[in-house]
C-alpha cells in the first residue's frame, strides 16, 4: 500500500546544522570573492605621490580600508565555520585551512593600517618636509603592496590546496569545483614567485590569467554550498548519525 505524505500548509521543513553550516559558509565565502574586486580601484588616489600632501580623496581610501575589513574578517569566517565539518576527513589539514585563514587575514590587517597610516600622516602635515611625506607615503603604500601579494595572492592558493583536497576527497560537493582550485593553485602560487623575482608585475594580463581559476573557485564553491547545501557523502552521514541516535532515545 503506498502511502502519500503531504506537507503541513504554512510551516517549513526545518534547517538542519549542516545545511546552515554550509549556507554560512557559502555566504562568506561569496563576501570574500565580492569584497576582493573593488579595493584596486579604491586605492588608486591613494597610491599617488601627491595624496600624503592633500590631493585626492579620502574617502575612498576608507571605504577601500572597510571592505578589506570585511575581506578579511569573512575568509577567517569560512575556516572556522567549515571546520567541523572537515575535520571529519583530515583534522590536521582542516586546522591548516583555519591557520592559512588567520595568517591571510593577518597581513590584510597589516597592509590596511599601512594606508590608515598614511590618511594620519596627511592630516597632521604642519612643519613637515614634504620630501619626507612622499617618501613615507610610498613607503607605506608599498608595504601594502606586499601584503597584498602575500595576503590576497599567496595564501588564497595555499587555502586553495588544503580546503580543495578536503572537499575533493570528501566529495561534499561535485569534484569539478574543487578541482579548479586544485589546478587554479600552482598556477597563482607560480605567478605570486614571477612578482616577487620581478618577471612580471602583480597587476598584469599574466597575473590576472593566472589567477582567475583560484577566483572561479571561490566563487563557485561558495555559490554552491550557499545554494544546494552539502553533497551527501559518508562524511554528512556520520555527521547526522549522533543527532539520529539522540531522538531515537527520547521517548515518543
Amino acid at each position: 500500500m503506498k502511502t502519500t505524505v503531504q506537507a503541513v500548509p504554512g510551516k517549513r521543513v526545518p534547517m538542519t546544522g549542516l545545511r546552515k553550516t554550509a549556507l554560512v559558509a557559502g555566504l562568506c565565502y561569496v563576501i570574500t570573492f565580492l569584497t576582493s574586486i573593488p579595493t584596486l580601484a579604491l586605492y588608486g588616489s591613494v597610491r599617488k605621490s601627491g595624496f600624503i600632501l592633500g590631493t585626492g580623496s579620502i574617502a575612498a581610501t576608507q571605504w577601500g580600508a572597510f571592505i578589506e575589513v570585511l575581506l578579511a574578517l569573512s575568509g577567517i569566517a569560512t575556516a572556522v565555520v567549515l571546520y567541523p565539518v572537515v575535520k571529519r576527513q583530515n583534522q590536521a589539514a582542516a586546522l591548516g585551512f583555519v591557520t592559512s585563514r588567520l595568517l591571510e587575514g593577518a597581513m590584510i590587517f597589516v597592509g590596511i593600517l599601512s594606508l590608515l597610516t598614511v590618511i594620519t600622516l596627511r592630516q597632521h602635515t604642519e612643519g613637515t618636509d614634504p620630501t619626507s611625506l612622499v617618501t613615507t607615503g610610498k613607503s607605506l603604500v608599498a608595504l601594502h603592496d606586499w601584503t597584498f601579494l602575500l595576503g590576497q595572492g599567496l595564501m588564497p592558493g595555499v587555502n586553495a590546496l588544503l580546503l580543495g583536497s578536503l572537499l575533493y576527497r570528501s566529495r561534499l560537493v561535485p569534484r569539478a569545483i574543487p578541482l579548479l582550485g586544485l589546478i587554479g593553485a600552482p598556477l597563482l602560487l607560480a605567478s605570486d614567485a614571477a612578482t616577487i623575482f620581478g618577471i612580471w608585475d602583480q597587476v598584469s594580463s599574466a597575473a590576472f590569467v593566472c589567477a582567475l581559476p583560484v577566483a572561479l573557485w571561490e566563487f563557485s564553491v561558495g555559490v554552491w554550498m550557499a545554494v544546494k547545501g552539502f553533497t551527501p557523502s559518508p562524511i554528512t552521514a556520520a555527521a547526522a548519525a549522533p543527532i539520529t541516535a539522540e531522538k531515537a532515545l527520547i521517548p515518543a
